[in-house]
């Protein structure tokens, strides 16, 4: 019993860390130059999310992604939820495929076939999301006319392709991080199960 109470407690540490990993990463991004939508950027917060959720359980990978948007909020003192709202979802859109995919399929495999499903959910996802909710509500918070012309250019042309490529860039950032950490994580797993 006191085994699994130190288990426990070492377990919310590692999230609660990985959460402050993925919160630092947050602030390191930058646009796609390309796209003529430069408020999306393209950052790497969601790779501790992605350890967490492999270590543990998708649950734990979707508390670091919300944990760091929660401590966003408070650090940045964003009046604006929307955005922070967004990205909660899109990651969620990325780490729970990666994570029911990996622990069905484990391995290098299983890993390259969620991360491939989770680019694909989180760029449609997040197409269909902007285009009914999002860019709904930032046109009514800003107090902007978003006509049904504005709604689909910005996400044919901006958001459909930049979580495409946000997802590309992940995957080929994690699976080499992954490659060199497997067996770490996998020591992980055991120890907490």
């Amino acid at each position: 019993m006191q085994k699994k109470k130190k288990n426990q407690l070492l377990k919310l540490i590692i999230i609660a860390l990985l959460s402050t990993i993925s919160l630092v990463l947050f602030f390191i991004n930058f646009p796609l130059p390309f796209l003529p939508t430069p408020y999306l950027k393209v950052d790497f917060s969601d790779v501790p999310a992605l350890i967490a959720s492999l270590i543990f359980s998708p649950l734990a990978g979707v508390l670091v992604v919300g944990l760091k948007n929660l401590l966003y909020l408070a650090v940045s003192g964003s009046g604006e939820p929307i955005g922070v709202l967004s990205n909660f979802v899109a990651g969620v859109m990325i780490v729970l495929p990666v994570s029911l995919i990996y622990h069905r399929v484990k391995g290098l495999k299983g890993l390259i076939t969620g991360l491939a499903a989770g680019t694909v959910i989180m760029a449609v996802g997040m197409s269909v999301l902007n285009y009914y909710f999002i860019l709904p509500a930032y046109g009514w918070f800003m107090g902007w006319e978003m006509s049904e012309q504005v709604k689909w250019v910005t996400v044919i042309g901006g958001v459909l392709p930049f979580n495409f490529i946000k997802g590309i860039i992940i995957a080929i950032l994690f699976i080499p991080l992954f490659n060199r950490m497997q067996s770490w994580i996998q020591q992980q797993r055991t120890r907490f199960i």
